[in-house]
């Protein structure tokens, strides 16, 4: 079976553990910042024998180094937004389809068939920069609907509320992405009871507001909008996959990508699930890339294969990290 074929369809941890062993003996060999970190640590690549074996590279390798298979190049570059004066990431993708397949696999996965469904977009910080890889996704799933109604909203929050409340009148499905604040400046506006309402919330205060914690935040919008709960997505520049909560905080993952916990204070090290560490992901889709990356999130792993997001650590927290980081 073709390597895309396999990973797109893990239905096992077996499954799962075999096609990262070759998604890791690829990268290994191909990326050669990866490469370069796994000599740097001594690492022997045949004596990974599981997933859970394999050295996760600190995403900050994203800002300073481009990260591609050797020999290829980014048919699209994704760039994360940073605040002024940051160093943006960049993910350089050589195969936009391999990033098509797999969110919309995941999409389907967790919300059913996109054509039967309305997307609507309210992202004015994502649509006013180039480089998102949220709004390429939003793109297709907007041009992948069936429903005329789907499209984007800046700050033209009226035409907004009469497009939810048409949806609304018609049975429509449908589902609302937007950046934090941009719902709060939403349901400050007008209040809504649409309880079918999917209002996925993709975060980012970037400055516009106060943070708050989401059990406030989700209280806000569930109230604003009439729904029982606030779903959210997991993505980032650096991945080529999404988690999504479904209204409780808890992310599931598609099946070919997986959430460890490590130790904050020894990043080489994997702690036990429930304790709360620094998140691991995998995501097999970033197979011209890199698939193991360790985020600067603090989260905690479940029992049911969900885990939660618990805030961030900057560069001065991360301990060991710093090879190749020039």
């Amino acid at each position: 079976m073709e390597l895309a074929e396999q990973i797109f369809n893990i239905q096992s941890e077996e499954d799962f553990n075999q096609a990262a062993l070759q998604v890791f003996q690829y990268q290994a060999k191909n990326i050669a910042v990866y490469k370069q970190y796994l000599d740097i640590l001594k690492v022997d690549i045949n004596h990974i024998q599981h997933y859970r074996q394999i050295p996760f590279m600190p995403i900050q390798f994203f800002k300073t180094q481009e990260i591609i298979t050797s020999g290829l190049e980014a048919e699209i570059t994704f760039s994360s937004s940073g605040t002024t004066g940051m160093v943006s990431s960049q993910h350089l993708v050589a195969d936009k389809k391999w990033y098509e397949r797999s969110f919309q696999l995941a999409f389907e996965q967790f919300y059913g068939d996109v054509k039967d469904m309305a997307i609507l977009a309210l992202l004015p910080s994502y649509l006013e920069r180039t480089g998102s890889s949220l709004i390429y996704m939003v793109d297709d799933l907007i041009y992948r609907s069936e429903q005329a109604e789907s499209g984007y909203f800046l700050y033209n929050h009226d035409e907004l509320y009469d497009r939810l409340m048409e949806l609304q009148e018609k049975g429509i499905k449908t589902v609302l992405f937007g950046v934090t604040y941009a719902l709060l400046d939403f349901v400050e506006q007008f209040k809504i009871s649409f309880p079918e309402l999917i209002v996925m919330e993709t975060g980012g205060m970037k400055g516009k507001r106060k943070e708050m914690i989401r059990e406030e935040l989700h209280d806000i919008l569930s109230q604003g909008f009439g729904v029982s709960k606030i779903h959210s997505e997991y993505g980032m520049t650096e991945l080529l996959s999404q988690g999504y909560s479904n209204g409780d905080g808890h992310f599931f993952t598609p099946n070919w990508m997986k959430v460890l916990i490590r130790d904050t204070n020894d990043p080489l090290t994997l702690i036990d699930h429930k304790k709360t560490g620094a998140i691991n992901v995998i995501d097999l889709a970033n197979y011209h890339s890199c698939s193991f990356i360790a985020t600067q999130d603090l989260g905690k792993y479940h029992d049911d294969g969900s885990f939660e997001i618990l805030g961030r650590f900057d560069n001065s927290d991360i301990r060991g990290c710093n090879l190749l980081v020039q």
